[in-house]
Formats: C-alpha cells, structure tokens, sequence
C-alpha cells in the first residue's frame, strides 16, 4: 500500500499546483485530483495544463491515484440530462488517461436527482425528512441510473479504465448492499468502490464488514473519521472507526492500492474556507503517521 492525499482540502478549486507541492512536502506519494462540474473539465483541464500537471506530478514523485469528477444527471427523468452525464463521463475518462491514471472516480446522483439535506446539519433538525412525491416511478428511476452506469462501464472496458464509484448517504449507491446490487445489475468488472467510511458508517455499516463483502471490488479508498451521527470527515483516530480492523480486512481481501486521506473538516480545511492552512499540513501527518504505525503492528508494507 501507500499513502496519498485528495487535493481539494488543500485547495477546493484549481489551480493545484500549491496543494500538490504540499503533498509531496509531507512524503506522501500519491494524489487525486478532481474536476467539480462539466465546466472545470473543460476549462481548466485543457492540453496544455494536462502537460503542466503530469510534468509537475513526474517532479514531484507523485503518483496520480486517482481522477475525480460527478456527472450530474446520471438518475436524472430527464433522457436528455442522462446522455449529457454519460457524455460527461466520457471525457473525464479522457482527461484521465491523459493525466496518467486509468482509475476514475464519482459519486452515485440522488434518486431522480432531488437533493436530501445535508446530513451534517442534521443535529440542527427537529424532524429529518425530505418531500418526495409519491407518484414518482422508483422502479424506472433505477433501471434509467443502471443503464447510465451500464454506458459508463462500456466505456471503461473500451479504454482500459476502472471506475470507482463512491458512496453518499441517501443516494442510489449508499451502503454495501445497493453497490452489490449495482453490480449484479450492470455485470462490469470495470465497476467498483471508492471505499470511504465515512460515509458509509453513518448509513449503519461496520467498516471493516464491508470490505470483506466487496472484497476485490474495493479499487481506491477515501480515509477519514466520524462518529457515525453524520458523514464529517476528521483525522483517522478522532472518531470511532475501528481503524485497525479496517486495515487488516483491506489487507486480507488482498487490497495493494492507495491510502488517501481526505480531510475535509478538520483544522485548517480549505475545502469549505477560501484557502487551507498550515493546520491541514499538520493534521494530514498526524493521519499518515497514525495509519502507519498500525499498518507497522499489522505487517502491512508501505511504498514509500
């Protein structure tokens, strides 16, 4: 295994140059970079700042783990919205390759695309519901997001690609059983999880259970803590994930790929700031130096 980092707590919005030097600083050796919207990927991602970016990550000894962007529409009623995602898709996974990794990653959409609350409000709200009308077809809402994900995963196949779809409360894909559904239903092996527990803790998993359910399907992994009300992501160790047993069951299912540790709310955050701090600098080592030291006590190999 070894131990990178997601770029946007160090900067939400491009460009990225600063965040990925800062990650190198701290001698992690893989990174993520992401694209927010349809926009970014094709304003900011263009010929000459792919170059720039494989060239600055060749410098800097980084390995691009992973490429990050959400197409909106994928469950959307609309037919029109859905072939713009999986249009979306497609040149994501473009700019991928060209950046040097042929790993994708997203989140699943919303049902129909309706947006729940965000669950970290969720201490805040006397009653925790959403407005839903119920003449909505969740039958055909499915079958429309699982022929998207099917367009998608022919795509992967046609480039040598894997997407590693990522959980969110309350969407499409949130839990371990709706990702084996998923994959029962789109019969890809280009399909799998970006494996991150914070999410999927607070929907009632036991993290370690659930890798030993996915098994090989696990293809990146997303670290962070919380204490399971809602989907924070804090420094591993301030929460109550059992990270222990997190890394001996990647280990026993055979998971050889990148520990990234995605700091969204912790000190110095830049993610929902202007800009990250110094703070993130010191709490992303305090993560790294953590996650280590158990992989040390379990015998886990750490490229470095």
């Amino acid at each position: 295994m070894k131990f990178g980092a997601s770029v946007w707590p160090f900067h939400r919005d491009p460009a990225y140059d600063d965040g990925l030097r800062r990650i190198a600083a701290m001698g992690l050796t893989a990174v993520e970079l992401i694209a927010w919207d349809r926009a970014t990927l094709d304003s900011y991602y263009t010929p000459v700042t792919i170059r720039h970016l494989r060239a600055l990550l060749d410098d800097l000894g980084l390995e691009l783990s992973e490429f990050v962007s959400t197409p909106r529409g994928m469950a959307s009623p609309d037919a029109s919205q859905r072939d713009q995602a999986v249009d979306h898709f497609k040149r994501m996974v473009d700019v991928a390759l060209e950046l040097g990794t042929n790993l994708v990653n997203g989140v699943a959409p919303y049902p129909f695309e309706i947006p729940y609350p965000p669950m970290m409000q969720k201490h805040n709200y006397q009653e925790w519901t959403i407005a839903l009308d119920p003449a909505l077809d969740w039958g055909q809402n499915w079958a429309d997001f699982v022929d998207v994900v099917r367009r998608c995963c022919d795509v992967c196949e046609a480039c040598g690609v894997r997407w590693a779809l990522e959980s969110h409360p309350y969407r499409w894909m949130r839990n371990t059983a709706s990702m084996q559904r998923l994959i029962e239903h789109v019969g890809s092996p280009a399909l799998g999880m970006n494996y991150d527990p914070s999410h999927l803790f607070p929907m009632g998993e036991m993290p370690q259970v659930v890798i030993y359910e996915l098994g090989e399907r696990i293809f990146h992994t997303h670290f962070s803590d919380n204490d399971g009300t809602n989907n924070a992501h804090w420094r591993p160790g301030k929460g109550k994930i059992d990270w222990r047993s997190v890394l001996q069951a990647l280990q026993a299912v055979g998971y050889d790929g990148v520990i990234s540790i995605e700091l969204e709310d912790v000190p110095g955050s830049g993610l929902r700031a202007d800009n990250s701090t110094p703070l993130l600098d010191r709490e992303t080592v305090l993560a790294r130096d953590y996650l280590a030291a158990l992989c040390v006590e379990l015998g886990i190999a750490v490229e470095s």
